[in-house]
């Protein structure tokens, strides 16, 4: 794994957007090491930021199509939740669903929600806002933190 981190750093911008994108997705793969060792290595912070936050989200809407390309008959069949509950739910994910897309940054349940998205065709548009402001969010935070512009105490 090491060699691999170093390999994506070696490649600057374009590693850090690619390792962004992997780990934007469904792979088990932490951007936030790529883009803080290439930081160390003297790149720019903020298109840092700017690269790893574009790949990251990328990877994000991909995890959304991989949603929408799903049939909410599987859920009904597969989890066994009623007609009636999966109404209610896509009827709040459509309309308000989409801020969820702002937490997506969250390991684990990040791709999850996204893909969940996807299968109730919530609107493209306020999905890629919400999500994209997450993420960016979270880099600026990590990135301030690390070079001390913030301080936080655990």
């Amino acid at each position: 794994m090491d060699t691999f981190v170093h390999l994506l750093t070696d490649w600057g911008y374009i590693g850090m957007f690619i390792a962004a994108f992997w780990a934007g997705t469904i792979l088990p793969f932490c951007s936030e090491a790529v883009l803080l060792a290439c930081i160390g290595l003297g790149l720019d912070p903020v298109l840092s930021i700017l690269f790893t936050t574009a790949g990251n989200s990328l990877g994000g809407i991909t995890c959304y199509w991989i949603g929408y390309l799903g049939k909410m008959e599987w859920i009904e069949k597969y989890m066994r939740i009623s007609h009636k509950q999966l109404e209610r739910a896509n009827y709040f994910i459509y309309r308000r669903g989409y801020w969820m897309a702002f937490f997506s940054f969250v390991p684990i349940i990040g791709g999850p929600i996204l893909v969940a998205l996807g299968l109730m065709k919530a609107p493209v548009p306020s999905v890629a806002v919400s999500m994209t402001l997450g993420k960016l969010l979270r880099y600026i935070i990590l990135v301030a933190a690390t070079l001390g512009i913030i301080h936080t105490t655990l």
